[in-house]
């Protein structure tokens, strides 16, 4: 079951992470206004998703990569809270989903944690 999990884990991020080159808008528009070079942000997000969600494989970086992907977790995070900010200011009738979204980041967390230990 673990095998599952991992491999999951690995292809979601590496997914994720192609989505951001194919279609950058989506991230561009919940990019918190404070941070500069949205775009770059953006690419380097996918890079390192993609990295990360390939470095979950070899059991010799499955460590590194999970905390990378819990450090990760934590920074975009204020992107997650951009998202339910402008969904709840636009009546957004998905704007349920981004709120729901926000806790769903400890879900995330503890999934990548579980991979922390050798």
């Amino acid at each position: 079951m673990k095998s599952i999990s991992l491999y999951l884990m690995a292809a979601v991020y590496m997914v994720a992470g192609i989505n951001h080159f194919l279609h950058p808008q989506p991230y561009l528009s919940i990019m918190p206004a404070f941070l500069p070079t949205p775009l770059f942000l953006v690419y380097l997000s996918g890079v390192l998703e993609i990295g990360l969600g390939g470095l979950l494989l070899p059991k010799a970086t499955r460590t590194y990569a999970a905390w990378g992907i819990i450090i990760l977790l934590i920074f975009i995070f204020p992107a997650n809270i951009q998202m339910a900010i402008n969904y709840w200011q636009t009546h957004n009738p998905y704007k349920w989903l981004a709120i729901a979204r926000l806790p769903l980041q400890l879900f995330l967390i503890w999934w990548a944690y579980t991979f922390t230990k050798k």
